[in-house]
């Protein structure tokens, strides 16, 4: 081994000789980078599901600290269920993706680099002129005299403006909420789910727009459409938003699955453990909100992991979820896990 080692060290002297470049050899992500990226990303293979390239990295993990990195260790628990259930062949019997290294700013690559060059002295500034000494006895310009406007306070938006702004913001969350559709059928596929539980963003909390996000999220698929939205219709799903005044929630149940699950019993048994209610039951879709009480406690954004946890356990009672026999956590599906 020794005389291998020292015969790759000569070759790296020799690229340094010969090129001027500086190599530094390979590196695994850190915790913190994988954090970052999966803030905004749900797999690191690829956008849709878990790759083996997702599997070798989850392998070289052995233990995450979910307090410090709650995205990764959702990752690494999804990740490592997968991995065994399923470790080159899906639940369709398809070859699990090779996948590629995720972007995560270099820090997993080898990185090349030149020598700097010597920088070129500064040239020296030249001095400024002395300005000429006002004349005596001249007057002063009117600019001076003119007083400083005081900046104008914004206008009250108008009720065209609102409006316009919330047309805006409820095409923002459909498109949210059709491309969520699409991960959380490729991730309840992969894992062969019957329901699932996520939170999404943009709906601040808003009852009308989470509903909006839902039928976004089971909307058929456009054959004509550039790109794929919707597709989850067949999974049953509990979604959370997180607002300053309220935490909304939003259950559906499709009828299909009637038999097994009420979605209104499902969103009552969730809302009871946290002062929530339920707003309204209709069809297959059924709403309701916790409110914010601060003397209580109680926090949109402090309550909706606990929650989602809660709509798991309802599930794994029913035998609708499937029990985690290892010792990671639970599975817990934000809006981190599933970025817009």
């Amino acid at each position: 081994v020794l005389p291998f080692l020292l015969k790759c060290a000569q070759h790296h002297l020799v690229l340094d000789i010969l090129f001027g470049l500086r190599i530094t050899p390979f590196r695994m992500a850190s915790p913190e980078q994988l954090e970052v990226y999966l803030t905004t990303n749900s797999y690191l293979g690829s956008a849709g599901c878990a790759t083996l390239e997702d599997y070798k990295i989850c392998k070289q993990l052995s233990n995450v600290d979910a307090s410090r990195f709650p995205n990764l260790a959702r990752w690494h628990s999804h990740v490592s269920y997968l991995s065994s259930k399923y470790p080159k062949v899906d639940y369709r019997g398809e070859s699990v993706l090779a996948g590629k290294a995720p972007p995560l700013g270099g820090a997993a690559k080898a990185e090349t680099t030149a020598p700097k060059k010597k920088e070129a002295a500064p040239k020296k500034e030249a001095q400024p002129k002395k300005e000429a000494a006002p004349k005596a006895g001249a007057k002063e310009s009117k600019k001076d005299k003119k007083v400083e406007k005081k900046p104008e306070e914004p206008a009250e938006p108008t009720p065209e403006d609102l409006a316009k702004a919330r047309k805006d913001l409820l095409k923002k969350v459909i498109k949210e909420g059709g491309k969520r559709g699409v991960e959380i059928e490729g991730a309840a596929d992969m894992g062969g789910l019957q329901f699932f539980c996520t939170a999404l963003e943009l709906p601040d909390g808003d009852i009308e727009l989470l509903v909006a996000s839902m039928k976004a999220m089971n909307a058929e698929a456009d054959p004509e459409a550039e790109e794929r939205k919707g597709c989850s219709g067949h999974v049953g799903k509990m979604i959370f938003s997180a607002g300053a005044e309220q935490l909304a929630v939003v259950a559906y149940v499709p009828e299909a699955k009637k038999d097994e699950l009420s979605g209104k019993e499902w969103l009552e048994a969730v809302l009871n453990n946290f002062g929530g209610q339920v707003v309204s039951s209709e069809g297959m879709i059924s709403t309701g909100v916790v409110k914010t009480d601060a003397d209580k406690g109680v926090f949109p954004l402090k309550i909706r992991e606990p929650m989602i946890l809660e709509a798991n356990n309802f599930l794994r009672k029913r035998g609708l979820f499937p029990e985690d026999n290892d010792d990671d956590d639970d599975y817990v599906f934000g809006d981190d896990d599933f970025p817009s």
